[in-house]
């Protein structure tokens, strides 16, 4: 499924009055892999097994993919990006902070009203902050589908340079095709190893992959 909006509020809930927190790191990881990092399901780290971090997992259905504790300093931003798998998100502080979606133009302000809220990540999009404190997020992965047919052809896609921008330009062709690749469950096996990506796919989709010539694109 493909979201219409970017950002819609789910009915999952966690009561936030009463959790404090102290994070210091812009990124904290709060979970593991059990294995594939974007297909087998996270669990919690031992040291915040029992701590609050735990119970607003909880509050979340299951498996899981990896759960990060993000801190936007007072007026940054992201540089526009999209990704291959879609996220929850769960407001814990902030002011004037957003999430935007560049392919609409729209804006969606963050608050924090214990909901989560899950994202069509596959849309171009940042991340800011034009408030006075710390915006402070938990962002859930979720974990990608294995496809179930059987007639997949193998791609491998590097960048012919590696300009400083082949990531923007990664996440402007590539990324929201992955994503709807994803959702349409006609892919498995997605990895990456520094720029290069692998994964299998089937064949007659790569007529919908427009890539400029600044990628290579190999099959087998």
């Amino acid at each position: 499924m493909v979201n219409i909006a970017m950002l819609y509020k789910t009915g999952h809930y966690i009561n936030l009055k009463n959790i404090s927190f102290d994070q210091s790191e812009d990124k904290m990881v709060l979970n593991k892999t059990t294995g594939n990092f974007f297909y087998d399901p996270w669990v919690i780290k031992d040291e915040y097994k029992g701590t609050v971090w735990q119970e607003i997992l909880e509050s979340l259905p299951l498996p899981q993919g990896e759960a990060r504790l993000i801190r936007m300093k007072p007026g940054t931003t992201y540089m526009a990006h999209s990704d291959i798998d879609d996220r929850w998100h769960l407001n814990l502080q902030g002011e004037e902070s957003y999430l935007i979606d560049l392919d609409n133009l729209d804006m969606h302000k963050l608050e924090k009203d214990g909901y989560w809220y899950r994202m069509d990540a596959g849309k171009k999009h940042v991340a800011s902050n034009f408030g006075s404190i710390d915006r402070v997020q938990l962002v859930v992965r979720q974990l990608l589908t294995e496809t179930v047919e059987t007639d997949l052809v193998t791609v491998t896609i590097t960048p012919r340079n590696e300009t400083h921008d082949y990531r923007f330009q990664f996440d402007k062709y590539v990324s929201p095709w992955l994503n709807r690749a994803n959702k349409k469950g006609i892919m498995k096996d997605f990895a990456h190893n520094g720029s290069k990506v692998t994964f299998k796919i089937v064949f007659s989709e790569l007529e919908n992959l427009k890539l400029t010539s600044d990628f290579e694109i190999i099959t087998s």
